[in-house]
């Protein structure tokens, strides 16, 4: 299994010269700015975080060029492999300037997995890359034990993984993460599939920003002069710093569990374009949604947002989740069973709109 040899840069070829040759014997890496120890120390670090994700199907052992992951062992007829990448946007900005690495990686995990899970698909595997100014082991650390608790969260195995140094491209203190899930689902379960006029629209609950509209916050903030070490918001006890790393919620499980309890026509996760943009996306053409603000709680931090910046209602809309981190469509007579199984699966719920007749789009109306 592929796991992170390669860490800290290329690797040292044959011939190339050692770390401890003589300062007369020629230019090393770690005069070009690339740290190999720190690499090589980095991957000591995390091998039981990766190990803690792994399945059955998983092969092998950290060190391979590859991830292994057994495919016949799946009790799948018809199976699709369903398959993601994303990262964490500028949210990695907001960690760097806190200090903070121990929920970004959960965050990335969230970003893919919800995504095959909108499919219907179960999560089997995940990688991640992490590309930094310099490389901290620690720091290292830090980030894949917030992806490993994300893979255990979702049910997937931490299979492989990337790190790299940038010297000159990223300045000392700059990180970025992304990551690449792969699911199945069984053909005949795929999702959206039978979306129509009178289906009903639940809610899953998202206590923060997920990983998207961290460009517009932090603007926003810069703007008012709020510091990142202060309060979120006035009588708060935590910082506005660690209201905005809140950890991304994963869904996965939720979704699996609300499937085998009630019938559901589609899934719906809201990252960038925010409820419409994301919920078009499962309508069919002759149907459009209705979304009532209104029905569900919407976390303080979006206020604080959007008072910060002078932010349109519109743009709040497009831009952000408002406290959905996923949506539902079910049948109308199935409302109560839907939103009861999401609770059960450990989330809040609310009905917060409709499908109707149309032409595939979405409208956010503002209940009275």
């Amino acid at each position: 299994m592929k796991r992170r040899d390669r860490r800290g840069g290329e690797p040292r070829r044959k011939g190339a010269p050692r770390r401890d040759a003589p300062a007369d014997a020629g230019l090393t890496y770690a005069e070009a700015g690339v740290d190999i120890g720190a690499g090589e120390k980095a991957v000591e670090l995390i091998k039981e975080h990766v190990r803690s994700t792994f399945r059955a199907e998983v092969v092998g052992d950290i060190g391979g060029f590859g991830g292994l992951f057994s495919l016949g062992k799946l009790p799948y007829k018809d199976p699709l492999l369903v398959s993601s990448t994303d990262g964490v946007g500028t949210k990695s900005v907001i960690a760097a300037e806190v200090g903070r690495f121990d929920t970004i990686g959960l965050d990335v995990v969230a970003m893919s997995v919800d995504d095959i899970a909108a499919h219907g698909a179960e999560p089997l595997f995940f990688l991640d890359y992490i590309s930094v100014g310099k490389l901290v082991p620690e720091h290292i650390e830090q980030i894949v034990h917030g992806v490993a608790m994300g893979c255990r969260q979702a049910g997937c195995a931490l299979v492989g993984g990337e790190m790299s140094e940038h010297p000159g491209v990223m300045a000392a203190s700059e990180f970025d993460l992304v990551g690449f899930a792969v699911g199945v689902v069984e053909r005949s379960q795929l999702l959206p599939a039978g979306v129509r006029d009178g289906d009903r629209v639940i809610g899953f609950a998202s206590p923060g920003l997920r990983c998207n509209g961290y460009s517009l916050a932090r603007r926003a903030f810069a703007r008012a002069g709020r510091p990142l070490d202060g309060p979120a918001w006035r009588g708060a006890r935590h910082s506005l710093g660690a209201e905005l790393l809140v950890p991304s919620v994963i869904y996965a499980p939720a979704v699996a569990h609300l499937r085998r309890h009630t019938e559901v026509h589609a899934l719906c996760h809201v990252t960038g374009g925010g409820i419409p943009g994301n919920l078009e996306r499962v309508l069919p053409h002759d149907c459009d949604a209705v979304i009532e603000r209104g029905r569900w709680e919407e976390p303080r931090i979006f206020d604080v947002i959007q008072t910060a910046g002078e932010v349109s209602d519109e743009e709040m809309e497009h831009v952000f989740n408002l406290g959905l981190g996923m949506l539902a469509v079910v049948p109308g007579d199935e409302v109560h069973h839907a939103i009861d199984a999401i609770r059960t699966g450990g989330h809040d719920a609310w009905l917060v709109g409709a499908v109707v007749d149309g032409h595939g789009k979405v409208t956010l109306d503002h209940r009275e």
